[in-house]
Parts: structure tokens; C-alpha cells; sequence
């Protein structure tokens, strides 16, 4: 008979049921209600308007109206009707119905709350005076005409007709109307101002439209009003609320003789936005779809020749609220925790409350809170079902997010979460047991072992969530194992074995290894286990997972069934470390670690410093770095310059570097040349890796040292001396401004004649002058110098002046042809001897009768020869042939032509090919 309190919870746990199999549904808004404005065009007239509400739900939902907060009522005869869910109100009535609305839409699930409408009507009056005064000022004053506008409901347009309709005023930099007062402003009255002024008042949503009474204006008699600085009229407020996206539009206008002009700008001086036509702002300033950017202090400023006058805005951006994170439906069972996080966006900060069932949620200390958006119910129980809101919320609106919350009631049921059929266990270990049905309300859980009830003990205990955990497990802890669910609703239970295995224990000592670079070395790993049990061995390294065979051939597996050895073959620098050996069981696991010291040769040597340089030395410093192990005996510097092969090993104080010295002076540098300077350790196992080079560093300049090599010279044209060498090389110039000072005089004298040649690269000089004989011998040598100072001059050696072409032709010359292409020429030779006017050789000139002397070939012999063969000639064929002694200054005078007739060419008998050869007949 305990059946009838059950029937509630029986109740709400079967809904709960059918919603999630999709046969019910909690109440969702297809459509919400938006705001109306309704014109009229009096408070007497009256008409119906209807505020639209739909929403999806099984059962199908039932809707309520609320007005103000109020509930509306519904009954015949009144003015409010429901049609489905949409809200009809007839007979409107500005004073009873204008407000905001809401929908409620309900059903089994509970109850959500649409957005808010509101309902205002929009209307305009008739002007009441029917009569105003004439305004009076003098020429060249500034005048404000009111409009004073009539009561009304919407936004206004106003203009003003000057005497009669359709004369409307025209607005211009001397006449302004104020679309916030309707007034009607002129900076400077003129004598055509004068006459009737009517303001016309239009309401944007009615349509309808105004005329007030008209305002004469007139000009007093009294002189005209002198020149006066600008005096604003209209102007902005101090500050400026504005809606994102939205359009702001700021009047500003000075009445001034002479008129004003109107300029604006922002305080901050930054620039106007593209979209922001300064062009068209005059006395208006329009920013179109306003953002947090354009947010800060404006300033109108108005200026005539008499002054300047300015008022200030600040425009302040905000937004309504836009949610960024919305609750989601969510079903849970009893005692189960809620949290929704609920988040907006929004100027100012949006606040947070929260709706369930339509009416507003209040925080308990016990269960529910409400922290920052975010809603959290404990413990939860059947009753919190329903419907929930997250309404967020600044002045400039509201947003609403609806989430449906389930509780729901079920008997312990173990179909997805049955007990694990085999736990696994070693003796000495700990197990647990996992027991999770899925029951609502939680009930009491209890454990057998085999057929009886498990007793607990100070090994055995059975957990608050229904676990069960064994410690120090024996042999005998091993059977059957069943865990037992029960609730007010049910009893359900399941059950899984628990075998127990010989623990896993690795036998190799944990050690340190110290090997060289190059060596091989063996790492342990053995172990006694279960034979039962597979072995899984992985090692890592630094507490990285080794991957055999990505590590370049260096590592290797080399243990068997029941060890997990690797090998280290051919070790490096990078492989000292800690190595880590795990292996693994399906029941237990174990490590062990191993430290690798790897010495090696050191590391390379850092901060190498110059710390002192002078023509020829370098102070130098440096940082020791890693030993690898082995301490560091000696250090070696090298050099380097834009002149060297790479590097080269230099000279020290001292000479030998010791271990732990980090200092040394380079000696036998070249001055002015750029050094990078690098060291090297080295320690019992070798010579490690070289530092990085140091900074580029410069020797000092001295005077040069080095002389050319290799002067020589002579040849030239006539009374010219010309001296050749080779240059000195850049790294021996000692310092800028490097050239030569050529120092020659004639064979016999005792002064110097000198010359300085300023260029580095230059490898020659010519002295000429026309008492140089031809073929005199010079005294020459060639010093250098440079910014520094001079230097020493080279060896003095003898070079010859330009000598004289040979003044006379040779005689006796003959030819002859010897074949079709050869002809052999011969002559009387002219006298031999080291005169002015020595022979070296003879030039032949050879061209055939078809040609030209202007274009004949040339062919030289060399020395005392008195006869040569011309090869390669055509055969049969006339040629003319000259010949012409020659020296260093030029050829001499040609000798008589001489004419030859090569050969005719042989002609050799046709051989036919045996193929070729016909036979004739017999």
C-alpha cells in the first residue's frame, strides 16, 4: 500500500522518459511579440492591433499575457482577446493599453517568457495660439524665431514658411532650423528677411502635419548693428549617450556679424572616420553607424573676423546586450549538480537574472546560487524541473536564452555499466573494483564474494560511490565478486572476477655509466615476472619515449623474452642522459633508471672577446665551456681575414695556452687588416669544436713595410721611359692611402727623379720626355707609402728607354714555290747589335694578286734568321711578298715586292668502289 506517495515520482520519472524518446516537448517560440507604434491622429479615434506569440511544444503549450508585470485578464466583453497565442486588443486606449508586453507559453515541462514588446502611439496636436507677437531687430542683429511645437508622440521634421506656402525657408550659413527645437535661427538679419514666419510641424509616423501661427519679423529704425563676435545658439549636449550601429547627428549654430562660419573637429586631434563628410557638416555633424571608436569629445567651433566662440560634446558609446554563451537543455538525475554559464556582451556590463517557470529564480545559500551569469543547483530533486531563463540585462535592453532542465527518477539498471567481467591484480598490490549503475535517487549499494556477503574489513571497504577497493591483496582475495543496487524503485546487480598474479620485479640495480665518446656500452633491464603474463619493455631517455630505429643505427634491443637490455653502439656527446627502463604487465608495471656520462673531447669555448688591438697583436678573452666530463689541458686560437685560405693557427704569448687560462695576446698580425678570431679546447680525449668567431676587429695602421716585386719595364713609344711592377697585395698596404713613389735617372747621373702614383692597384708608370734618348739605360726603383708615413724603396734595377723602329729595309730578297701551298722567302739580314735601332726579327707581308697590300697576311720570324716558308697557300696561284725588320718601337722600311706562283695542284687517279665497276658482256 506505499504505491500512492510513489505515484508522483512515478509520474514525473515516466515524462522524463517519453520527453527523451521525443513523444513530448517542452514548450520553444517559433514567434515573439515586437514593439508597435500606433498613429493617431487624435486620443478620441480608435482601432485594434495585434502582438504575435507562437510557440512549439508537446503537449501543446497554453499562453498568458502580462502587461506591465501584470497578468492580463481575459473575459467577454472586454478589449483583450487571444487567438491561439497572439494577443488582439480592440477599442485602443492611449492612457489604459500603451506599456510593454509579454508572452507566456506553458506546458507540462513548465513555463518560459518572451522578449518584451511595448506599444506606444504616435500622434500630433493642433497649435493652440493662434496669434504671436512680432519679433523687432535691427540690420545686421541676430534673431531666434520659436516653433514651440504641439503636444505630440513620435519623432518630429520641421520647417518654416517665410510669408506664403510653398516659400519655405532655405537653409544656408546664414539660417539654420533646429531639427531638436524646431526654431528657426538667422545669423545676420537682412533687409529681405523682413515678413511673416510660419513653422510647419510633420510627424514621421502619422503622416500628419501642423502649421503654427505665423511670427512677423520686422527691422527697427534705429541704425544698423555693428560687427560682433560669434554667440552660440544651438548647441549639443555636455553628454551624449549613443547606440551601436546607430546614426548621432550634433547641431551647432552661432548668431555673429559677421556671419559665422561653422568648423568641427575632435579634441583628441585625431582625424575624422572616411565615413564622416566634413564637407557636408556646416552646422550640422552626422556619424553614421556609430562604433566604441568613435567614442570621445567633439567641438564645434565658430569664427567670424571679430572672434571665435566653441562649445563641447562628449559622445559615450553603448550597446545592448547580445548573449556569447547560452545555456542548452540538459536531463539529470536526482541528486545529480547543475551549472548553466550564461554570458553577454554589452555597454555598460549586463547584469544577470533567472527565470524558471516565468517567474524570477531567488538564490538559496543551500542550493541554488547565481555568480557572474552563471547558475549552479545542488543535490537536485524532482521539484526542479521546468523551464529556465537567463535574462541579461543593461538600461538599453533585455535578452533572454531558455534551456529546459529534466530531473528525472529511474530503478538501478546495470545495461551500460556492467561490471568489468575479469580485474586483474598482483599479490601486494591494490584493487578496485568499479561499481556504476545508473539509479535515481542514489539508493545502497552492497557486495558479495561468491554466494556470501562481503564483510569489510581493514583491507576491504566499500566506497561511498559503491567502489570497492581492496589493499595488500593475497591469493585468497581471488573469486567471484557481485555488486547489488537497490533504490525505492528497484533491485538490479552485476558481477566480474578478480584473478590474482605474481608481482613484477626488475632484478637489475639502478647505476652510473661512464664511457668515451666512440665506445659501445650495454644497458640492463632484467626482470622476474608471472609467466603468465606478457611483458611489454620502453625505454625512455630524459623522460622522452625512445623510438628504436629513428636514432640514426645508434640504439638497439638486444635483451631477451625476459630482459629489456639495449645496446649503445658507437656513443656521442648527445647521448648522456638518463635512460629509463619501464616495463609493463597487464597487472603491474615497474622502471628502473640508469645515468650514461659520456666524456668526451670539450665543448666549445664562448664570448670570444677582442679586448685590446694593435698594429700587430690582439688581446683576446674567452669563456671556458662544457669539459664533457674530461678537464679541458689546452686552448688554441685561430685567425681568420678576407686574405686567408679559412683559418689559420697564430702565434701567442704565450705560447702555449693551459687549461683553465682564458686569456692570450695573438702576435705577427698585419696592421690594417680586418681578424675574426675563434678557440678551440682540448682535453685527454681530443680537440673539441671551435667557438664561435668573435666580432670582426681591425689592426691599427703603420707606414708600409713591402715593396713592389718584380720591377721591370722598357718598350713604349719614342722618348719614353716605362716601368712596370707588381702590385703590393691589399693585406701588406699597412693602412689607407697606400701608393708608390717612382724614383728613376739616366745611366751615370747622381740625382733622383721621382713621381708618386696614388692608386694601389696601379702596376705602371711612363716617364716620356723628348730628350730621352732612344734605347738608354735608366737607374729605377719604386718605394711606397701610405696615410701612415713612407716606406722603403725596392732594389734599384736597370730599365731601357723606348728604342727606335729599324731605319733600313732588307735587300737580296728572293722566293720560291717549293709546292702548291708552300713558299720559302729568304733575304740579306741587316747588321745584328744592341743599337738604337737593333733588329729583333723580320716581319713578313704576303697578299695574291686578287687581294689587297692593305690586307695581307703578316708572318714574323724571331732573331738573325735570313729565311722562313710560308705554308698554307693556294696552289696555282701569284702572290706578292715584302719583308720588313722590326723591334720593340715598331717595324722599318719594307724591301722591293718580290712576286711567286705556287704550284699546280696534283690530281689523283678516281678509284672506283668494286660495286661501281660494270663488266661487259661477253
Amino acid at each position: 500500500m506505499a504505491l500512492p506517495w510513489k505515484l508522483p515520482l512515478l509520474l514525473l520519472s515516466l515524462m522524463g522518459c517519453l520527453a527523451a524518446s521525443g513523444v513530448l516537448q517542452s514548450p520553444v517560440f517559433t514567434k515573439q511579440p515586437g514593439s508597435i507604434v500606433y498613429p493617431v491622429e487624435s486620443a478620441e479615434r480608435s482601432r485594434e492591433v495585434v502582438f504575435s506569440c507562437e510557440a512549439q511544444g508537446t503537449p501543446p503549450p497554453s499562453y498568458r499575457w502580462k502587461l506591465n508585470g501584470s497578468e492580463v485578464v481575459f473575459s467577454s466583453g472586454l478589449d483583450f482577446s487571444l487567438s491561439g497565442g497572439n494577443l488582439r486588443i480592440s477599442r485602443l486606449s492611449r492612457e489604459r493599453d500603451a506599456g510593454t508586453y509579454q508572452c507566456l507559453a506553458s506546458n507540462a515541462f513548465g513555463t518560459v517568457v518572451s522578449r518584451q514588446a511595448s506599444l506606444t502611439f504616435a500622434y500630433l496636436e493642433n497649435f493652440k495660439t493662434h496669434r504671436r507677437s512680432s519679433v523687432s531687430v535691427r540690420e545686421g542683429q541676430g534673431v531666434v524665431l520659436l516653433c514651440g511645437p504641439p503636444p505630440h508622440s513620435g519623432d518630429l521634421v520641421f520647417s518654416w514658411i517665410f510669408n506664403e506656402y510653398p516659400a519655405f525657408v532655405k537653409q544656408d550659413t546664414r539660417r539654420f532650423i533646429s531639427q531638436e527645437t524646431g526654431n528657426l535661427y538667422i545669423a545676420k538679419v537682412e533687409p529681405s528677411d523682413v515678413g511673416n514666419y510660419t513653422c510647419v510641424v510633420t510627424n514621421t509616423v502619422t503622416k500628419s502635419r501642423v502649421q503654427g501661427p505665423p511670427t512677423p519679423l520686422v527691422l527697427r529704425s534705429d541704425g544698423v548693428m555693428g560687427e560682433y563676435e560669434p554667440k552660440i545658439e544651438v548647441q549639443f549636449p555636455e553628454l551624449i549617450h549613443v547606440a551601436k550601429g546607430s546614426t548621432v547627428k550634433l547641431e551647432c549654430f552661432a548668431l555673429g556679424n559677421p556671419v559665422p562660419s561653422i568648423s568641427w573637429r575632435r579634441v583628441d586631434g585625431s582625424a575624422f572616420p572616411r565615413k564622416v563628410d566634413a564637407r557636408k557638416a556646416s552646422g550640422v555633424l552626422e556619424i553614421p553607424y556609430f562604433q566604441q571608436e568613435d567614442t570621445g569629445t567633439y567641438e564645434c567651433v565658430a569664427e567670424n573676423p571679430r572672434g571665435m566662440n566653441t562649445v563641447k560634446g562628449k559622445l559615450s558609446f553603448y550597446a545592448p546586450p547580445q548573449l556569447i554563451e547560452k545555456p542548452e537543455d540538459v536531463q539529470k538525475l536526482i541528486d545529480e549538480s547543475l551549472v548553466w554559464e550564461c554570458k553577454a556582451t554589452g555597454k555598460p556590463k549586463p547584469s544577470y537574472r533567472w527565470m524558471k517557470n516565468g517567474q524570477n529564480l531567488e538564490p538559496t545559500e543551500e542550493r541554488v546560487q547565481v555568480a557572474n551569469g552563471a547558475l549552479s543547483i545542488s543535490r537536485l530533486t524532482l521539484s526542479d524541473t521546468g523551464m529556465y531563463q537567463c535574462v541579461a540585462g543593461n538600461k538599453h535592453g533585455e535578452v533572454y536564452s531558455n534551456a529546459e532542465l529534466r530531473v528525472i527518477a529511474v530503478a538501478p539498471d546495470f545495461s551500460h555499466n556492467q561490471l568489468r567481467s575479469q580485474t586483474l591484480v598482483r599479490v601486494g598490490g591494490d584493487a578496485l573494483i568499479e561499481c556504476r549503475p545508473k539509479m535515481s535517487p542514489w539508493g545502497v549499494v552492497s557486495w558479495r564474494k561468491g554466494s556470501e556477503p562481503l564483510q569489510e574489513s581493514s583491507r576491504i571497504s566499500i566506497l561511498d560511490n559503491g567502489n570497492l577497493r581492496i589493499w595488500n591483496v593475497s591469493a585468497a582475495d581471488a573469486g567471484l565478486y557481485t555488486c547489488v543496487a537497490r533504490n525505492q524503485f528497484g533491485t538490479a546487480s552485476s558481477s566480474g572476477s578478480v584473478t590474482v598474479k605474481e608481482p613484477t620485479v626488475i632484478t637489475s640495480l639502478p647505476t652510473t655509466l661512464d664511457v668515451t665518446v666512440g665506445e659501445s656500452v650495454v644497458l640492463p633491464c632484467q626482470v622476474n615476472h608471472d609467466p603468465s603474463l606478457e611483458l611489454k619493455f620502453t625505454w625512455f631517455f630524459n623522460e622522452q619515449l625512445i623510438h628504436f630505429g629513428s636514432h640514426g643505427g645508434f640504439l638497439e634491443k638486444v635483451g631477451g623474452h625476459s630482459a629489456g637490455d639495449i645496446m649503445i653502439r658507437n656513443i656521442q656527446l648527445r647521448h648522456a642522459g638518463k635512460y629509463t627502463c619501464a616495463v609493463q604487465t597487464k597487472v603491474d608495471s615497474s622502471s628502473i633508471a640508469i645515468d650514461l656520462i659520456v666524456r668526451g673531447p670539450p665543448g666549445p669555448p664562448t664570448s670570444v672577446h677582442v679586448e685590446e688591438i694593435t698594429d700587430s697583436t690582439a688581446s683576446l678573452s674567452w669563456r671556458s665551456g662544457p669539459d664533457n666530463h674530461s678537464p679541458v689541458t689546452a686552448h688554441t686560437i685561430q685567425a681568420r681575414t678576407p686574405f686567408s685560405l679559412g683559418w689559420q693557427a697564430v702565434t701567442t704569448v704565450p705560447e702555449a695556452i693551459g687549461g683553465r687560462q682564458l686569456t692570450a695576446t695573438v702576435i705577427d698580425l698585419s696592421p690594417w687588416v680586418e681578424y675574426e678570431f675563434r678557440v678551440l679546447a682540448s682535453n685527454t680525449i681530443g680537440t673539441g669544436e671551435p667557438s664561435k668567431p668573435s666580432k670582426q676587429a681591425r689592426t691599427k695602421g703603420t707606414s708600409p713595410k713591402v715593396t713592389p716585386a718584380n720591377v721591370s719595364g722598357g718598350g713604349g713609344s719614342r722618348s719614353e721611359l716605362v716601368i712596370t711592377w707588381e702590385p703590393v697585395p691589399e693585406e701588406l698596404q699597412n693602412g689607407p692611402g697606400f701608393g708608390y713613389v717612382v724614383a728613376f735617372r739616366p745611366h751615370g747621373a747622381t740625382g733622383w727623379m721621382q713621381a708618386a702614383v696614388p692608386s694601389a692597384e696601379t702596376s705602371r708608370y711612363v716617364f716620356k720626355n723628348e730628350s730621352i734618348q732612344p734605347f738608354s739605360p735608366f737607374h729605377v726603383k719604386v718605394g711606397v707609402y701610405n696615410n701612415q708615413g713612407e716606406g722603403p724603396f725596392g732594389a734599384v734595377t736597370t730599365i731601357y728607354s723606348a728604342e727606335e723602329e729599324p731605319g733600313r729595309a732588307p735587300t737580296r730578297v728572293r722566293a720560291r714555290s717549293l709546292s702548291a701551298s708552300e713558299v720559302e722567302v729568304s733575304w740579306k739580314a741587316l747588321p745584328w747589335s744592341a743599337s738604337k735601332k737593333r733588329v729583333l726579327g723580320y716581319e713578313l707581308r704576303f697578299w695574291s694578286r686578287s687581294g689587297r697590300e692593305d690586307s695581307a697576311s703578316v708572318h714574323r720570324t724571331v732573331g738573325n734568321q735570313t729565311s722562313t716558308v710560308i705554308r698554307a697557300l693556294k696552289g696555282s696561284t701569284t702572290y706578292y711578298v715584302s719583308v720588313r725588320a722590326y723591334n720593340t718601337a715598331g717595324s722599318g722600311p719594307p724591301s722591293a715586292t718580290v712576286n711567286v706562283t705556287t704550284k699546280k695542284p696534283r690530281k689523283y687517279p678516281l678509284t672506283l668502289a668494286p660495286d661501281l665497276v660494270s663488266s661487259s658482256p661477253r
